[in-house]
């Protein structure tokens, strides 16, 4: 049986300081785990190796599924997120020069969407654990991961202060597909899968009321585009391009002359705040747990954006991993533990099959085959006349319920 020690909160960790889980990573994942982890009387400490204005700068996804947004306010982190957030009960998807809604709330008893950066997210969980004088360190550099295949893992990194040392009972990596984590589970024991698609999201942040006031999925022939919001006066939008395109491919009049083409429609116009690509990529590793390391997060799996299902996925992993860890500390019960990788793997894998449908369903191919977009539109068709499609859409992209 693991042996579970219970320390007293520290404000900051040093060489040789104790703490009972070591989070690596201050991304929504590692942040989510560590208010889970408070909330529960259990001490940890969150490392992250770039500066606390990169994380809270970081643009990321911005739809936060239903049980998102409840964890978030069960943990009084959400008082920003229900002021500033767009609630949305549809989303549109746009074919054949036509929108049609989908009603999500009506099609699944009242569960809605919030549009909220995950950059938010961020900054009020940051804000929160310092509030609370928990330990939150940035900049920490070359992290190594040692002695989680026995009952006495430790954390080392080099910062300001040179040479840190944190030893722990438990590991949480959550730093990602680049970071260190992922990589410390032998290859011998791990298996990847994997698909690179075939084309890539060219993103922008603009200054610009939103095109609606719900999301836009559009199909067209000259390849998708997605209308989304980050408030009332900033809108977020995607093109489709391929794979290897800069950004200096696309200056500001193209992007917004191809917005018109795509949506059938002049998107406001506004100045650019960001604008950038970003590849699609499926990836999981299984399993999810070695030793007294576990994986959550990016440096578990990775979905294409098109079900905005990233940061969400994020949450359902800690969730798990929490109530898992709260058992343990509480009698030794190491069946949580046991089952973490499985029962994530669960929800990736079902979460992996919808992003993926969503994005063969509207993403036109590169060589432009009119029987696969014939099929598409079919496909989009029977979407929206058949309610049991519409209500197996809308259950998915709002969230399915938490596996107990």
């Amino acid at each position: 049986m693991l042996e579970a020690h219970r320390t007293p909160d520290r404000p900051v960790a040093s060489a040789g300081v104790r703490t009972q889980v070591a989070i690596i990573g201050a991304g929504p994942a590692g942040l989510v785990l560590g208010a889970l982890l408070q909330a529960r009387g259990i001490d940890a400490v969150v490392l992250e190796a770039r500066s606390r204005e990169y994380v809270e700068r970081r643009v990321r996804a911005g739809v936060l599924e239903q049980g998102t947004v409840d964890l978030l306010t069960e943990l009084g982190v959400a008082g920003r997120l229900h002021r500033e957030g767009l609630v949305h009960e549809g989303i549109e998807l746009r074919f054949g020069g036509a929108g049609h809604r989908i009603a999500l709330a009506a099609l699944t008893g009242g569960r809605t969407i919030t549009i909220y950066g995950q950059q938010e997210v961020v900054k009020d969980l940051i804000a929160a654990r310092l509030d609370a004088g928990l330990a939150l360190r940035f900049g920490v550099e070359d992290v190594r991961v040692e002695g989680v295949e026995g009952d006495a893992p430790a954390v080392r990194w080099r910062d300001g202060g040179g040479e840190q040392r944190l030893d722990c009972d438990v590991v949480a990596g959550c730093d990602g597909f680049h970071g260190v984590c992922r990589h410390r589970l032998p290859a011998a024991a791990a298996r990847v899968f994997e698909r690179e698609w075939p084309f890539a999201w060219l993103g922008i942040l603009a200054q610009a009321p939103p095109v609606s006031d719900e999301l836009i999925y559009c199909l067209s022939e000259h390849g998708f585009a997605l209308a989304s919001a980050r408030s009332p006066s900033i809108s977020r939008l995607y093109l489709q391009v391929a794979p290897d395109t800069g950004v200096e491919a696309w200056p500001e009049e193209r992007i917004w002359d191809e917005l018109e083409r795509r949506l059938g429609e002049s998107p406001p116009r506004g100045r650019l705040l960001e604008r950038g690509v970003t590849p699609m990529r499926s990836y999981v590793r299984e399993p999810l747990r070695h030793g007294r390391l576990f994986l959550a997060g990016d440096a578990a799996h990775i979905v294409p954006p098109t079900g905005a299902k990233g940061l969400n996925l994020a949450v359902a992993d800690v969730r798990v991993l929490a109530a898992a860890l709260e058992r343990w500390y509480a009698n030794g019960d190491e069946s949580g533990l046991d089952a973490y990788s499985d029962v994530c793997l669960r929800r990736v894998w079902g979460v992996q099959f919808f992003s993926s449908w969503m994005t063969r369903m509207l993403h036109p191919a590169a060589d432009g085959d009119p029987f696969a977009l014939r099929l598409q539109l079919a496909e989009l068709g029977y979407v929206c006349s058949s309610q049991a499609a519409a209500r197996s859409l809308a259950e998915n992209y709002v969230g399915l319920p938490y596996e107990t």
